[in-house]
């Protein structure tokens, strides 16, 4: 039996609708690849070790801190910017402080611009690859170390990059279990550091 025109019109409908989920579904992980292929967006590339070349052209870093309105700790870069060769492998500070009278636990997002430089900001180790914790009143410097790949001499786009941000977002994320066990009811026990 042939569908009639308002039953095709459904069908066609929550065709679209589903076409639609699976593309929505579909972007973010296809956009997070392709952003640490391409460097699009200030995404970095992470290293084990230091570069084998060190070029005598240097470039300017200058760290940039924040922190998302509901995250209380105060963040800011120990050093507001750095002139490295390319190539050299750089160590960098930020400061965070926990003002408040509970723990607080928290991850940091990160990007570089302008964004051409991004596939070429390369981090070796870096506190926003794990979650932080901070006792009551704690404050703590926390590094990272990076350095600036030579081939951005040698890009299209990039070679004219002569200035370089790193920014970091601090975000306040749920305690692990074993601090959570400890912050019942805002406990503001220290005993772990």
């Amino acid at each position: 039996m042939p569908l009639r025109a308002p039953q095709k019109t459904v069908v066609k409908l929550l065709g679209v609708v589903t076409v639609m989920g699976a593309l929505a579904w579909a972007s973010v992980p296809f956009y997070s690849w392709f952003c640490a292929v391409t460097g699009f967006g200030g995404t970095v590339d992470v290293a084990e070790t230091g570069s084998d070349v060190i070029l005598d052209e240097t470039i300017k870093i200058r760290f940039d801190a924040n922190t998302d309105p509901d995250m209380p700790w105060h963040f800011k870069p120990v050093v507001n910017t750095m002139e490295l060769r390319i190539g050299e492998t750089g160590l960098a500070f930020y400061e965070a402080y926990n003002p408040t009278d509970r723990i607080v636990a928290g991850t940091a997002s990160y990007n570089v611009a302008p964004f051409e430089a991004g596939g070429f900001f390369t981090k070796i180790d870096c506190f926003c690859f794990t979650e932080q914790v901070l006792q009551p009143g704690e404050r703590v410097l926390m590094p990272v170390t990076f350095y600036v790949d030579p081939e951005i001499t040698t890009d299209r786009d990039a070679k004219y990059v002569h200035r370089i941000t790193l920014s970091y977002t601090f975000h306040e994320t749920d305690l692990p279990e074993d601090y959570a066990a400890l912050d019942v009811g805002g406990s503001s026990d220290t005993s772990l550091n």
